[in-house]
């Protein structure tokens, strides 16, 4: 570590251990509305008091959807990236550091997270521990460890948790679900799915960048580098792009993932993979010259292989995962002219009496052949439908929030999905090798180096 970085987590350690302290006085002295007056009790117009930290991305969608509740704090690092936002809502304070927030804010009742994925576990722990309930953008956590933290706590502080998956909201996802289990395929073997990501940077480079252009005026790269060794500030990271690199992203897997996923993962019961593999595009410095991956970037593209035991009544199950504009095999019985799933990617389910595929978000879902499809009488609905679908995800967890009854990607549905999907990264990380995974033990059993990073390791000052 250079001079530099140990300057910066000096001046972040200092205050750090400041606005800890008030936040930790804050989660003993602020007795949460539901505790006082029932099971997630509102104020007295009915509105819920909302913050939100990272509002210059997809946390304005959110907020957006949000919009008839009460907004009273907006938080985001860099305030100019933001200012639309906070222009739109002048009655919310406005913060760069969530700790100063919470200290400072004495009535918030709900908490949306839509920061890089680095600092999702971070700010989701420390809205919890204080009673908050969260919305969490996709996938809930940068590591296993993480995600499974997380779903620990707000079990334990009887917060309402959402995340950021929309098309478990969705009708299609359920039809999916209901069309297996009235055995519309039979029994499912194998399931692949895939997505157009990357649509960033990425593989490209595999060096950090040597050039060190000053930072925004006005951002604090401290508070964006947050829980991650510190680096400095580069357009390469931020606004965007920063889901190309391992240290703030999960790559195309932790973007899409717990959205194609969400179909699989619900409709088959699956829970914690017994194995894990990938394989990866090869990086090239020269003829013959392979050059091994250096864990900055991820892949072009990867192609990672779950192995699931049998549960519930289901057999054992293979699922393959596609990205980088690689593709499972188109089936013979798909009609000539008919796409694979749809723009963002798809699934593809493999039963022995017949195939299912879907879109994103389990969009779409139809039997293959379509003369399957005509034939087909689709059971009546028994998987409660959200109102809104899709656009109505946010609300499902204001209601939620109000009513107590779980929204519909609560963390213990979530939590486990995210790990999965999280799994699949570290088989990335080390490819070509067959990861064998203790779920309940959250441990790599055969390779103590995929294992190590299964528990991340913060910069001094930041701890979960």
């Amino acid at each position: 570590m250079n001079t530099k970085d140990v300057q910066s987590n000096s001046r972040g350690v200092s205050r750090r251990a400041v606005l800890a302290g008030g936040a930790a006085a804050a989660a003993f002295t602020i007795v949460p509305r539901r505790v006082l007056g029932g099971p997630a009790q509102t104020p007295p117009s009915g509105k819920l008091n909302i913050a939100a930290v990272g509002v210059g991305g997809m946390g304005q969608n959110n907020i957006r959807a949000c919009s008839g509740e009460n907004i009273v704090a907006l938080c985001d690092v860099h305030p100019d990236h933001a200012k639309g936002v906070f222009a739109k809502y002048p009655q919310a304070h406005t913060y760069k550091d969530y700790r100063e927030m919470f200290d400072k804010e004495k009535n918030i009742d709900a908490v949306i997270v839509a920061t890089p994925d680095h600092t999702h576990a971070p700010i989701a722990m420390t809205a919890i521990r204080m009673g908050k309930h969260v919305y969490v953008q996709k996938p809930m956590a940068h590591s296993v460890s993480e995600a499974r933290a997380l779903t620990e706590a707000a079990r334990k502080h009887k917060v309402i948790t959402q995340m950021g998956n929309q098309g478990r909201s969705g009708d299609g996802v359920r039809m999916v679900c209901e069309w297996i289990w009235d055995g519309a395929i039979g029994d499912i073997r194998e399931v692949h799915a895939w997505t157009n990501r990357p649509v960033w940077p990425q593989g490209v480079e595999v060096e950090r960048p040597k050039e060190t252009p000053p930072v925004p005026e006005g951002m604090d790269w401290d508070l964006w580098i947050g829980p991650a060794a510190m680096r400095p500030y580069h357009p390469t990271y931020h606004p965007g792009t920063w889901r190309a690199w391992w240290d703030f992203g999960t790559g195309s897997l932790g973007d899409l993932g717990c959205h194609i996923l969400d179909a699989p993962f619900s409709a088959l019961k699956l829970k914690y993979p017994v194995s894990v593999e990938g394989c990866i595009s090869t990086y090239w410095s020269g003829l013959w010259k392979p050059c091994p991956p250096k864990n900055e970037t991820f892949p072009r593209s990867t192609i990672v292989r779950y192995k699931f035991p049998a549960r519930e009544g289901m057999p054992e199950v293979k699922l393959t995962w596609w990205d980088g504009g690689l593709t499972p095999p188109r089936p013979e019985q798909l009609e000539e002219g008919r796409r694979m799933g749809d723009e963002d990617g798809g699934v593809l389910f493999v039963g022995d009496k017949g195939l299912l595929m879907c879109g994103c978000y389990g969009r779409s879902p139809r039997l293959i052949p379509d003369s399957a499809m005509k034939t087909y009488k689709p059971p009546k609905p028994s998987f409660n439908r959200v109102p809104g679908g899709e656009g109505g995800h946010e609300k499902d967890w204001l209601r939620a929030c109000k009513d107590g009854k779980a929204s519909s990607s609560n963390f213990d549905y979530s939590g486990p999905l995210s790990e999965m999907v999280l799994m699949g990264n570290l088989a990335v990380r080390y490819p070509d090798r067959r990861l064998l995974w203790d779920g309940e033990k959250m441990k790599v059993t055969n390779c103590p180096e995929a294992d190590a990073f299964v528990q991340p390791k913060y910069r001094q000052g930041w701890t979960l």
